[in-house]
């Protein structure tokens, strides 16, 4: 058995209507739901949706690192 790893990275967006941290760990959240053996992210976009002159949603474009297994 070798030490070595394989990773993989997929790219996910998503939104909050509170924060870019809270945008951070829903789509965090969410990944986890499905990848296993994620060892960490990469914010790649910040994006703010503005409705009637109001900021209404912030949103991440992000990648999420995971490790593939055998």
């Amino acid at each position: 058995m070798s030490d070595a790893r394989v990773a993989r990275v997929t790219e996910v967006i998503a939104g909050s209507p509170k924060s870019f941290d809270d945008a951070v760990r829903v789509g965090f959240e969410r990944a986890n739901k499905t990848l296993r053996g994620i060892t960490g992210l990469r914010i790649l976009e910040f994006r703010v949706a503005v409705e009637n002159g109001e900021m209404v949603e912030y949103r991440v474009r992000m990648e999420v690192i995971f490790i593939l297994e055998d």
